[in-house]
């Protein structure tokens, strides 16, 4: 993280909140406004064509700024979510009459292009499919999750050629992949792609994670139950939706 100590105390309070979040746009409630700081807002200006300012100086530099309305915010969401960016909604929780230095905040909610289910943010009569690839023994696994409807699918494929035509059939939202996947000419052009830790692929832990999504002591009702490679990727989608509800 970076040196704290050079910066005031509402920025030291935004660093530690964006250290948490680091791989999603932050959107830091001030007042009537969404705020977006450093690297953040320059992104949100280019992606949302809004203006990008400056706010003082931290550790000496001016710190680029970007902002959009709290009561227009959705319509910013929709837009960024179509485009494959995650948001994290930072909100003020503590009350400024009370408060001894910033007032305190938190972040209540993750807008991610797989995991959102406001049909405000959806495109109309559109799938809206969070995906996982794992690939283990020349067996190409993949996970489909539609957070709209509940739909759970998984497949095992023989080749990568499979995956593909797999994957351009359902054109997920979101594409979650591990950290040591290396075929990335496979996936490089869709968006949402996020890298995953590989322990979120392990399969023991998918196994349970997945027991305890549909109530049950095995999976050997679903007929799944040798679909190794699938359960691991399987296992990764659950983590994800649950870490962003």
């Amino acid at each position: 993280m970076t040196n704290l100590d050079s910066h005031t105390p509402m920025m030291q309070q935004y660093l530690r909140l964006k250290a948490e979040h680091p791989e999603v746009l932050l959107f830091y409630r001030m007042g009537d406004f969404y705020e977006l700081f450093f690297d953040d807002a320059k992104k949100a200006a280019r992606l949302l064509d809004i203006s990008l300012t400056k706010r003082g100086k931290s550790a000496g530099e001016p710190i680029p700024m970007a902002g959009v309305p709290y009561h227009a915010v959705e319509g910013y969401l929709a837009k960024l979510v179509n485009l494959g960016e995650s948001v994290a909604i930072c909100e003020q929780i503590g009350d400024p009459a009370t408060s001894k230095g910033p007032v305190e905040r938190k972040v209540v909610r993750i807008v991610t292009p797989g995991t959102v289910s406001d049909e405000a943010l959806l495109p109309e009569r559109q799938d809206n499919l969070v995906a996982s690839i794992y690939v283990e023994n020349g067996i190409y696994a993949l996970a489909l999750l539609d957070m709209t409807s509940g739909r759970f699918l998984i497949n095992e494929l023989p080749s990568r050629e499979s995956l593909s035509a797999e994957l351009q059939r359902a054109q997920p939202a979101e594409l979650l992949y591990p950290e040591t996947f290396s075929e990335m000419d496979l996936i490089e052009h869709y968006k949402g792609l996020r890298r995953r830790p590989i322990w979120e692929f392990e399969l023991v832990t998918a196994i349970n994670l997945l027991n305890r999504q549909f109530g049950t002591q095995d999976l050997k009702g679903f007929g799944v139950e040798k679909s190794i490679v699938a359960l691991c990727a399987a296992g990764c989608v659950l983590q994800y939706a649950k870490e962003t509800q």
